[in-house]
């Protein structure tokens, strides 16, 4: 293989690995800034965006360490699941009303969740790039780009499709179970076959989008009375 053709397999495969795991991270960004109005929304992306970029390329250079720290991934598995059961504050089912949202809390949700489901992106990234700066930096703003596009497109789409409200929801809360279950403090004690995994990540996901249908629903009834 000539050096140009290794150049640009490289290439497709950070591209690649940008599709396949940026996706979560569009789901966020799409979920935190829909509450905010037009406006304010794409400015939230766009500087949440911006700010997650270069998170992301600080993350690059301690990733590995962090991943092997004990209880990183539990704790940020749990911060998931607690980012899933906030995002769907905004709004009820079946409305067009929307929950008034402050643009610096969507920004900082943007960050907190790009820092926990980015570790797992910046080492896939990382290792195609193979330590060149130029396929490093690039690989992370082809994520960026892609991560943007689809948090504008997700937060457009929840205009007019409630529902995506809570596919997204049960995204992030898969996401963060499955954290959980990676941990290095969980995997001591024994890990599950992988259907058993996906089991309990399944119920997880789906305990915490009830829980939080359920207490949101009646949060405008009790502020009635």
């Amino acid at each position: 293989m000539t050096a140009s053709s290794e150049f640009i397999a490289r290439i497709l495969q950070i591209i690649l690995i940008d599709l396949v795991l940026s996706g979560d991270n569009a789901v966020v960004i799409g979920m935190a800034a829909h509450p905010l109005p037009p406006p304010q929304r794409r400015v939230a992306i766009l500087v949440g965006g911006g700010a997650a970029l270069l998170l992301r390329v600080a993350l690059t250079f301690v990733a590995a360490m962090l991943l092997d720290l004990p209880a990183l991934k539990l704790v940020g598995g749990v911060l998931l699941l607690w980012v899933a059961y906030r995002l769907l504050e905004g709004g009820q089912p079946g409305t067009t009303q929307r929950r008034p949202a402050s643009m610096a809390g969507a920004i900082a949700t943007i960050l907190l969740a790009d820092f926990v489901m980015s570790l797992d992106n910046v080492l896939g990234v990382a290792a195609a790039s193979d330590g060149e700066l130029v396929l490093l930096l690039g690989g992370l703003a082809v994520s960026m780009a892609i991560v943007i596009f689809g948090g504008s497109l997700i937060a457009s789409m929840l205009d007019r499709l409630w529902w995506l409200a809570y596919v997204g929801a049960l995204v992030i809360a898969w996401t963060g179970a499955d954290l959980i279950q990676e941990d290095l403090l969980i995997a001591r004690a024994g890990s599950l076959p992988p259907l058993a995994s996906a089991m309990v990540s399944a119920l997880v996901s789906v305990l915490v989008v009830a829980v939080a249908h359920r207490a949101h629903r009646q949060q405008p009834s009790a502020a009635s009375r």
